[in-house]
């Protein structure tokens, strides 16, 4: 049965495109008065023992939050695969003791305060190599909870067989889901389009009125 051991390192993903903001740095875009990649830290930081941020392109835009920076570990703009699979070499470069990395994605700022906690506990009960989120019916692949021993295995998806999909090559291995239920206010909420901004702009507003979300 596999188990979460030693601390867990988490990764922020925020290597994207960002294709239907116009080429801008979703993770920079300024919502209620900070930057979501702020919003994404303060809620991830305190559920982990590390955080490294995943980004692609000039590292000094990035200056400002203090994360040890790690580009895709493969070129062509592979996807979200190609920065799971760049912390996971990190941590296994760099952080021998942390053998688990949580990641988050950089434009989905509600993300809960029990994520990795609730992760943990899906591996554990189910004794699975990986567990993810999911609400309301929806699978949220890139929060999820990683073994780093499986950074050769997802290397050779990537380079020799050009898997590009998360869930594709997630679902080689056994799979735990942690389950929130459906709401107005999903916490995995998150930012693609300038409508997308507006809105968050609402959520959170009401959350600061003490309406929640």
């Amino acid at each position: 049965m596999s188990a979460v051991t030693g601390p867990v390192a988490g990764l922020v993903l925020a290597g994207g495109r960002s294709r239907r903001m116009g080429g801008r740095d979703k993770a920079l875009i300024d919502v209620g008065g900070r930057p979501l990649l702020e919003r994404v830290i303060e809620r991830a930081r305190p559920q982990v023992a590390a955080l490294v941020l995943n980004a692609n392109g000039d590292p000094r835009r990035f200056a400002a939050h203090g994360l040890p920076l790690v580009a895709d570990a493969i070129g062509g703009h592979a996807g979200p695969l190609a920065g799971i699979l760049a912390g996971l070499e990190w941590l296994r470069d760099n952080r021998p003791g942390m053998t688990w990395m949580a990641s988050f994605a950089a434009d989905t700022p509600l993300l809960p305060a029990d994520l990795v906690t609730r992760l943990e506990a899906a591996v554990r009960a189910e004794g699975a190599d990986i567990a993810c989120a999911e609400s309301g019916g929806e699978i949220h692949p890139v929060f999820a909870l990683w073994p780093v021993r499986l950074a050769g295995d997802l290397r050779r998806a990537l380079v020799d067989e050009d898997v590009r999909g998360v869930g594709r090559w997630m679902h080689r291995h056994r799979v735990a889901r942690a389950v929130w239920p459906a709401g107005e206010n999903d916490p995995f909420f998150n930012v693609n389009t300038p409508d997308d901004v507006e809105r968050l702009g609402r959520m959170l507003a009401g959350r600061g009125s003490g309406h929640g979300v």
